[in-house]
């Protein structure tokens, strides 16, 4: 008698909990005054952004060289690099001052693509190594 009491009064917890669990979200919420609304970031003109981003190549060493032009939104970057790295940095340079997307033509130098490839041949570098390794394995 007892156990099918228990079991009753269970069945009848899982059948109200979901109600009740949804009531007090809702009376939670109600008393809760909604957050502000994060900044949004003012959306600068087409020129207004391709100065941002000449800017931000102007104080980087690795994008100095790159032409940027910039229409509706979209940074449109064009030029060559002798180290792989410095494309990836240019397209984060032009996210970063604001574009909406980012055309990356930027040419990779042919060397800059050999040592990159030996680099991976040559295996993981030394701050790539994990520490339970035993000392002579790394190289």
């Amino acid at each position: 008698m007892r156990s099918a009491s228990a079991t009753a009064a269970l069945a009848v917890c899982l059948v109200l909990s979901p109600a009740l669990f949804a009531q007090a979200q809702n009376r939670a919420h109600a008393a809760t005054p909604a957050p502000a609304a994060p900044k949004a970031q003012a959306k600068l003109s087409d020129t207004q952004l391709e100065s941002a981003i000449r800017t931000k190549f102007a104080k980087s060493k690795s994008a100095t060289t790159f032409s940027v032009r910039v229409q509706g939104g979209v940074a449109h970057i064009g030029g060559k690099t002798d180290v792989v790295q410095h494309k990836a940095a240019a397209t984060r340079m032009a996210r970063s001052a604001g574009a909406v997307a980012v055309d990356n033509k930027v040419q990779v130098s042919e060397a800059a693509k050999a040592r990159a490839s030996g680099n991976l041949a040559e295996g993981r570098r030394r701050a790539q190594v994990t520490r339970s390794e035993p000392r002579d394995a790394r190289r």
